[in-house]
């Protein structure tokens, strides 16, 4: 009887095991990746925008399989877990920006195709599934920034021109007037830097790469009331290539990036 008891416990005890690692592995499928459906077009060096609508509007990008520059786009769907066309560019690029307006529209700008830095951008209307012209920048630029403003207007900023100097310009988009004006004069040009809206409203740029001095480490700051750009400090380490993120207490987490030498593990806070 103790045999037979022992037996019971040995099986009752495989059975709790077998339960807890499939409970285990069903909640590491559930918390891990899993395989989505492809795009119509394999890309990189292209952008993905979030839409008010929940949808993701895949835009650009690089194919050397296909003839090179991408003018087409591409909507997912995650209610359907499906991608559907999204309209063609009339301009092919990649490293440009992307950046949602706050009427659901898409402003994709600058950027490099067809041999060529560019100047122009274009707006993607959800609404029709359509592009159309969003005006010409005063320079054609990539590897800039590109950053929506509470006013609803998108400030792009830096970046590297067709001759590959360091921009130290800027540019505002006015979606009302379908219009780009110049956004000052940063001190130090720019490319490969971040841009972080500010809680105040000002925007603060850091770090970049600038092909005269090298890795920069300045950081500089617009203010939209009086679209002048004015000093915000010194990082401790120049780096490029890096992340900024705004915390819930205004400071902005500056972390990793390459100061051209070695990869960087260092996080830099800026009050």
């Amino acid at each position: 009887m103790r045999c037979i008891t022992s037996v019971i416990r040995l099986v009752a005890f495989a059975v709790i095991l077998l339960l807890s690692a499939s409970f285990a592995a069903a909640s590491a499928q559930a918390a891990g990746f899993a395989n989505g459906p492809s795009l119509a077009t394999a890309r990189f060096q292209h952008t993905a925008t979030l839409l008010p609508n929940g949808k993701v509007l895949v835009a650009g990008g690089y194919n050397n399989s296909v003839g090179g520059t991408l003018t087409s786009a591409e909507l997912y769907d995650p209610a359907t877990n499906h991608w559907s066309a999204a309209g063609t560019l009339a301009t092919g690029r990649y490293y440009h920006t992307a950046t949602l307006l706050p009427n659901g529209q898409v402003l994709v700008a600058g950027g490099y195709g067809n041999g060529s830095y560019l100047a122009s951008a274009e707006l993607y209307d959800p609404a029709t599934n359509l592009w159309s012209s969003a005006g010409t920048l005063a320079t054609a630029r990539r590897s800039d920034t590109a950053t929506l403003l509470p006013n609803g207007s998108v400030l792009v900023a830096g970046g590297q021109d067709s001759s590959g100097n360091n921009l130290a310009s800027a540019e505002v988009y006015d979606p009302a007037t379908n219009t780009w004006v110049p956004a000052g004069t940063l001190a130090t040009g720019r490319y490969n830097h971040t841009a972080t809206l500010l809680p105040n409203g000002k925007l603060l740029v850091a770090g970049g790469y600038n092909g005269n001095s090298g890795t920069v480490a300045s950081a500089e700051l617009y203010d939209p009331a009086t679209n002048h750009w004015s000093a915000a400090g010194t990082l401790a380490t120049g780096r490029y290539y890096h992340t900024a993120t705004l915390l819930p207490n205004g400071t902005v987490l500056v972390a990793g990036g390459y100061n051209g030498t070695v990869l960087l593990p260092f996080l830099w806070p800026f009050t």
